[in-house]
């Protein structure tokens, strides 16, 4: 199985390395010592333990790849399509994860950072796989796409990913803009305020957002972090700490199960917390 990804990774600790001293030379309050260790760490667990869940996605695509419907193999054409599919694949991926609290739990690792560098791009999660994620990419081998087509495009977008976690760059010209997936457009996805909560869940293509309605412009700085911050730098809690309440909401009310689990992030059946959708129809209502 491919991992670009692993070769990836001088780069990207040089990259954070050089953003960090610029940061330092510029007087730019961008890294924090706990936090870029936790990103730190919570990458290092993220590349171990994808060795083994990673291989088991890669089986399971090997799998159902016996049961193509096309032959589509590795003309050039082939990997044109498979840039589009994949992308397309990994948009509803990500939007799914910001409205399905089963996906929240492992995709607000990545968002439980309250700065905005280059080591929050390696703030990944130690249970993504775990909980299977790899589904949502199950049509691609079905259709005809080898499965190694499938991983390297995935780890083609995943390495895209990473250069846009910064605040050093500021907006590009008008056409990238539109078109592709930024730092300014993904600043707006890492924001906790209420006009940009699940907005940008492109991975490469900032398309997809413009065409599904879940694009929004940078106006203004964002606030970086969660509605309600976890407030710790230890990696463990920072992994587990969302299993660890849907756990607790399920035992206070075992029979709102589903929708704890499976229902939106920050939905309750008290009202103690709310739903982004709740959120900004209070804000509607008092203005």
């Amino acid at each position: 199985m491919p991992n670009l990804l692993s070769y990836a990774v001088p780069f990207f600790l040089l990259l954070v390395i050089l953003e960090a001293l610029f940061a330092a030379w510029d007087k730019k309050d961008l890294y924090e010592t706990k936090d870029t260790i936790s990103s730190l760490t919570m990458g290092v667990g993220n590349f171990f333990s994808g060795l083994l869940t990673k291989l088991f996605a890669f089986g399971v695509y090997t799998f159902i790849y016996q049961f193509h419907f096309f032959e589509i193999g590795f003309a050039w054409w082939a990997w044109v399509l498979i840039f589009f599919a994949e992308d397309f694949t990994y948009y509803w991926f990500h939007r799914v994860s910001h409205s399905s609290r089963y996906f929240w739990a492992s995709h607000v690792v990545h968002h439980s950072s309250e700065k905005y560098n280059l080591s929050t791009a390696l703030r990944q999660t130690w249970t993504g796989q775990v909980s299977g994620t790899f589904v949502f990419w199950l049509w691609l081998p079905l259709l005809g796409f080898p499965p190694i087509m499938v991983a390297m495009q995935q780890s083609i977008s995943l390495i895209y990913q990473f250069w846009i976690h910064t605040e050093v760059i500021d907006k590009l010209p008008k056409p990238i803009e539109y078109i592709f997936n930024t730092p300014s457009h993904h600043r707006v996805h890492h924001s906790s305020d209420i006009e940009y909560l699940d907005k940008n869940h492109a991975g490469i293509l900032i398309i997809w957002d413009r065409m599904f309605g879940t694009f929004a412009e940078e106006k203004r700085k964002p606030t970086y972090g969660l509605v309600t911050n976890i407030n710790t730098h230890n990696p463990v809690k920072i992994a587990f700490i969302e299993w660890w309440n849907i756990g607790q909401d399920i035992i206070k009310s075992p029979r709102h199960f589903l929708q704890y689990v499976f229902g939106p992030p920050g939905w309750s059946h008290d009202g103690s917390r709310k739903t982004t959708a709740q959120l900004r129809e209070e804000i509607k209502n008092n203005n």
